[in-house]
């Protein structure tokens, strides 16, 4: 027992002093690679480089940790359980694709963190004096923990997307109604937008784009963009370009209706909002600032009371 105890100290030592390492050698990597970069802007293109010499430049995390990291993953793959496999697709293209996961890679990442937040917990508490039921306890709060931590990181990710396609919206949406009517058709109305915008959507609406070039009819590529943002005021922004499409309606109209209708929404949810910090704030008024006034102006008088009784 004692030698293996010595052996996963030897081990914890090891990697912490890996991990201060490899952070240190990635911040001179990143200076590295700053001045290699502002060099190649002021005196141009250097001479073709070999190919080893190329990989060579690369960082350490992407020459050796990530390649090992996925090889890890895809020989637990084989062995992990596609269990709502689906569903969690559909989040992970809800958030955006975070580091080109896919659904099974992060299910097998959930066992990992769930194993070893619950192994760390046991060496963590084998000496701590408390009872076994309480080290049981722990061991599978912490396991539950690092199980539901992807999901809470993931969905996360996908709000912050939502609300950010949400703010950019009525902007593209005005930006697509000045091309439309200046003359430009629906295409060149979004190859522009990308080009003049920046965010989530104008990213997006390069996929459409590429897709479109690709031979993906129009409506097919905005339906699909429209699943994977998954945000209501953008499907029914789809949906009403699809059907003045369908019916020959000007989409100039379609896209400024829209457009007052994104806005009013908006200004409706933030007045909600508005309406609702009062009754947030009187929770912490009641429990934290009210009670120091009572303490404040009632204290002396309490005393005093104290001190006439007392007699």
């Amino acid at each position: 027992r004692s030698i293996m105890i010595r052996l996963i100290n030897s081990f914890c030592v090891f990697g912490a002093v890996f991990a201060f390492v490899l952070f240190i050698f990635g911040i001179l990597e990143r200076e590295k690679m700053k001045m290699k970069n502002r060099v190649t802007e002021v005196v141009g293109p250097e001479t073709p480089v070999p190919i080893r010499q190329q990989e060579l430049s690369f960082p350490l995390y992407q020459r050796f940790v990530k390649p090992m990291f996925s090889r890890i993953i895809n020989i637990l793959m084989k062995y992990i359980p596609a269990a709502n496999e689906e569903v969690l697709d559909k989040k992970l293209s809800e958030a955006g694709n975070p580091y080109n996961l896919m659904a099974r890679e992060v299910l097998v990442i959930k066992y990992l963190v769930a194993v070893v937040l619950a192994i760390g917990t046991r060496f963590l508490l084998q000496n701590s004096g408390k009872s076994h039921m309480q080290i049981l306890v722990m061991i599978i709060a912490a396991c539950i923990f690092g199980w539901l931590l992807p999901d809470v990181l993931i969905n996360s990710k996908g709000r912050q997307r939502k609300e950010q396609v949400s703010k950019e919206l009525p902007e593209v949406l005005d930006l697509l109604t000045v091309c439309i009517e200046a003359g430009l058709g629906f295409d060149g109305a979004i190859k522009k937008v990308v080009d003049k915008s920046k965010g989530v959507l104008p990213d997006e609406l390069f996929i459409v784009l590429e897709e479109i070039r690709m031979g993906k009819p129009r409506r097919e590529a905005l339906r699909d963009m429209a699943d994977r943002l998954a945000v209501d005021d953008f499907s029914n922004f789809v949906g009403s370009v699809i059907m003045a499409e369908q019916l020959g309606i000007s989409i100039g109209k379609v896209l400024r209706l829209q457009s007052k209708e994104v806005r009013l929404k908006r200004r409706q949810s933030v007045e909600e909002l508005a309406m609702k910090a009062p009754v947030k704030m009187l929770i912490p008024m009641v429990f934290f600032i009210f009670p120091a006034i009572f303490v404040v102006l009632l204290g002396p008088a309490a005393i005093q009371i104290m001190r006439v009784f007392g007699r």
